[in-house]
């Protein structure tokens, strides 16, 4: 009983971190600035009691992927150089407290349990979102404006970014949910949509309960009416059906998937490089990305000036300090990121920066591909039945990649705890079983937990 209680808690705990991050700005708008940094304490300070109350025997510092090391201590050591010392302190900070959450879930979870509590948590944030929505159409009948934002004055021009919900629910969108963002909760109905489609296809939810969070998923994604989500959308797709047809071709007969992954990604480039005002047009954008090429231009020319190690590591941009309060202004509103995580990271640490951060990502794709498309073992036993479950880490990972194009939210709160977590977990999980090949539905206390015998071979017990 003291285990099964152990595992229930460990659960509650990874589904709020998940929360809090995902929809940080939800939380933020609740509970204020100092709220939310005092719940994040809490979580972080609740995850080293759980990671030293577990005890994971896998866990070893050099399992951690090499380049998360070298991005880290590169962020570290920017504060010497920065041009805005104090706000990287507050950023690296900010920085290791989340790769800390992301690892401790690493660890403490398996792969199953992640899925299972990311799921509850994305249930929640979608359901207190359109139940948000919900209430402003019914009983406000209008625009509501975030809580931490100053109001304009009487008479003043509005942007639409100072608003929490513009009270478009029935108007078919786009709303923007508890996140107070059309682009952030569209990225979540995505993430939604992975999740729940996996859950349902792989018999881990009930055939009702299913359906019912798959239609909120898109509901969402129609309803916030987001360009680069769509994009997304398909390259998920795409990367299902490659790993689908992989897992048909077998490790030796993948060459034919290879060159058409190859040139399908060619093509892809060419669409945004020769055709972007046409493909957006399809969208309903424009082909300047909603004003993003000239946010991205003037980064650039910054980035030029300190092209080798950058201006210092912030995360978040800080609009009071320079160059970031004179930078770039939407609609009267401080832009807060260069909607583009490379072109922050080239920014904020330089081209090492980028040689470091890129093998973080690539590394972790390159894992969970194989992690999706190959059969899994047991010790030296025959493959075991491919598991369904076994590919909500790449297309999680494929819908990070193609946000993290029009928008920097890779490199920070929720999508940069998928990341770290995918990564760490996919470097020392990547030779066992896949421990949820093919889990039925368990209840809340009772988990499947590897076991290492004496001959090598890995089972599994419930706890």
């Amino acid at each position: 009983m003291a285990e099964s209680r152990t595992r229930l808690g460990v659960s509650a705990y990874a589904i709020c971190v998940f929360i809090l991050t995902l929809g940080s700005n939800g939380v933020r708008n609740l509970v204020g600035w100092w709220g939310f940094l005092g719940i994040a304490a809490v979580l972080t300070v609740v995850g080293v009691v759980i990671f030293l109350r577990e005890k994971p025997e896998r866990f070893r510092w050099y399992r951690l992927p090499a380049p998360l090391y070298w991005f880290l201590a590169l962020a570290l050591a920017s504060i010497a150089w920065s041009q805005y010392r104090f706000e990287s302190v507050l950023g690296v900070t900010a920085q290791l407290a989340t790769t800390l959450l992301a690892v401790v879930l690493a660890f403490v979870l398996t792969w199953h349990e992640v899925l299972r509590t990311l799921g509850t948590a994305l249930r929640w944030i979608i359901g207190v979102s359109f139940a948000f929505e919900l209430w402003v159409s019914l009983f406000v009948h209008e625009p509501l404006f975030q809580n931490f934002i100053e109001r304009p004055a009487e008479g003043e021009k509005v942007s639409k970014l100072l608003y929490w919900s513009r009270d478009l629910l029935f108007a078919g969108g786009p709303i923007q949910g508890i996140v107070a963002s059309s682009v952030l909760f569209g990225f979540i109905g995505l993430l939604a949509l992975i999740v729940f489609g996996i859950q349902l296809r792989a018999g881990l939810v009930s055939p009702f309960a299913g359906w019912f969070w798959v239609v909120a998923a898109t509901a969402v994604i129609l309803l916030t009416r987001g360009a680069t989500v769509w994009v997304a959308l398909l390259a998920v797709l795409v990367v299902l059906a490659l790993a689908l047809w992989a897992r048909r071709l077998g490790p030796e007969g993948r060459v034919p998937l290879y060159v058409v992954a190859t040139a399908l990604i060619a093509i892809a480039i060419g669409l945004v490089l020769f055709a972007r005002e046409f493909v957006f047009g399809l969208l309903g954008k424009s082909g300047d990305m909603t004003g993003r090429l000239e946010t991205w231009q003037a980064v650039i020319d910054l980035a030029e000036q300190r092209p080798w190690f950058g201006w210092g590591w912030v995360s978040y941009w800080a609009p009071w300090a320079e160059p970031f309060a004179s930078l770039d202004v939407k609609a009267g509103i401080p832009v807060m990121s260069a909607h583009n995580a490379w072109l922050d990271v080239w920014f904020q640490l330089g081209i090492v920066g980028v040689l470091v951060f890129a093998p973080l990502v690539l590394l972790a794709t390159w894992r969970v591909w194989f992690r999706a498309v190959d059969a899994p073992r047991r010790g030296f036993g025959p493959p075991l039945p491919y598991a369904t479950s076994a590919l909500w880490p790449l297309l999680v990972i494929v819908a990070l990649i193609v946000q993290s194009l029009t928008e920097s939210r890779l490199l920070i709160e929720g999508n940069w705890v998928l990341l770290v977590l995918i990564a760490v977990k996919s470097r020392f999980d990547y030779q066992l079983p896949s421990l949820d090949a093919e889990p039925t539905r368990v209840p809340w206390r009772r988990v499947p937990i590897p076991v290492h015998t004496k001959t090598g071979v890995i089972q599994t017990v419930p706890r």
